[in-house]
């Protein structure tokens, strides 16, 4: 198994259990994180090495490493021909590994279907190439693979299943130690360095205009191991001390704990969805990145919950629109709706409600049955 990022360790660890569910002696290993970790997975490199942002110098200055990973993998399963490889997400990563081992015998599976339906069409026949079989977590998927000749099965959404319909933020915040009745804004910039170096910063400036707009307004803010104290010294420059909480990870129970979420776009936004959070989506990178992306988008959403809602459900603030101003403004909005604005937040906590519905599988039987399927092909 290969997974990138913090959400793809998440995702796998999930369908992991599941797999030692069908099969209590399974062996898995490969490139991972603490959630497979605890299920026994052997992490023969962490996740964090394939985490990167963007399409330029990040790629390029870690391309050498990256790619060195990559071969070093695949010598190491074309020499162990391991019964089936599975790739969560990490599609520039996995579908070329996937595509070696798939050519040389050895049964693929890719756990997430690539946004080809947003932007990059042109992965279709890459996919194609490279899985057996592809698990799709949006029920629109299957029927679009299939009429490039891909086969694939929706699971549902894992995450549909982990996060409750009706969240308890009395009982979230409690466990947090933070209060009961201050308005409190979830602070998720992000689990990626360079996610860190773009948006961490505009985060918290904004956050600190919101608390001057309303000071009894507090803050939780998860951090992923090793970007802790960047950003502790990022919270003293704004004099948000005594009014940030920093977690080790939890990014659950903040979410869980919020009234509002100003959270970078990625698969946290979905999770904030399911949590029935209102949200403020904001995403920058450095500018070459950002002109290929958006050249290359389909939709004119970026954000999950609004490309699967198909409108602007939540707002986005992209790259030079990303102000700590234009942030804050709209995190206020939302802070203000119960008051102000009633009928809007009600119309969200019905689409995301909907949307978690249509998101609800038993994902771990219904992956692990397609898996077996393959392995019997």
């Amino acid at each position: 198994m290969v997974a990138g990022e913090v959400s793809g360790d998440l995702l796998s660890g999930l369908l992991l259990g599941g797999l030692k569910a069908r099969w209590p002696d399974l062996t898995s290993m490969g490139i991972g994180g603490p959630h497979m970790e605890r299920l026994g997975f052997q992490a023969w490199w962490s996740f964090q090495k394939l985490a990167v942002h963007g399409f330029n110098w990040e790629l390029l200055r870690r391309y050498r490493e990256i790619v060195g990973i990559r071969d070093q993998m695949r010598k190491r399963l074309l020499k162990e021909r391991p019964d089936i490889f599975i790739g969560t997400d990490a599609p520039d990563f996995n579908f070329k590994l996937e595509e070696d081992l798939r050519a040389a015998g050895i049964k693929t599976v890719h756990f997430v279907c690539p946004s080809v339906w947003a932007w990059r069409p042109e992965r279709m026949e890459k996919i194609r190439r490279s899985a057996d079989h592809v698990l799709c977590i949006f029920p629109f998927e299957p029927e679009l693979l299939a009429r490039h000749g891909i086969a694939a099965t929706y699971v549902g959404h894992p995450l549909a299943n982990v996060i409750p319909m009706e969240p308890d933020r009395a009982a979230a915040r409690l466990a947090l130690g933070l209060d009961a009745t201050a308005p409190l804004v979830a602070i998720l910039p992000g689990s990626r360095r360079s996610e860190i170096s773009h948006l961490a910063e505009r985060f918290i400036r904004a956050a600190a205009l919101i608390r001057a707009a309303q000071p009894t307004t507090r803050f939780v803010l998860p951090v992923v191991p090793g970007f802790r104290a960047v950003i502790e010294s990022l919270v003293q420059q704004c004099g948000l001390q005594d009014s940030v909480t920093i977690l080790d990870g939890q990014s659950h129970a903040a979410l869980a704990a919020c009234d509002v979420t100003l959270i970078a776009s990625g698969t946290a936004t979905l999770e904030a969805a399911l949590y029935k959070r209102p949200m403020v989506i904001a995403y920058h990178q450095n500018w070459l990145s950002w002109q290929i992306m958006r050249r290359k988008r389909l939709q004119p959403w970026v954000g999950l919950p609004n490309i699967l809602c198909a409108e602007f459900v939540v707002p986005e603030l992209l790259q030079d629109a990303a102000t700590p101003q234009a942030l804050a403004d709209a995190t206020l909005a939302w802070l203000d709706a119960p008051s102000q604005d009633p009928q809007r937040l009600q119309a969200l906590q019905t689409q995301f409600v909907a949307l978690h519905h249509s998101l609800q599988r038993d994902t771990a039987t219904i992956a692990t049955d397609a898996i077996q399927k393959v392995l019997q092909s």
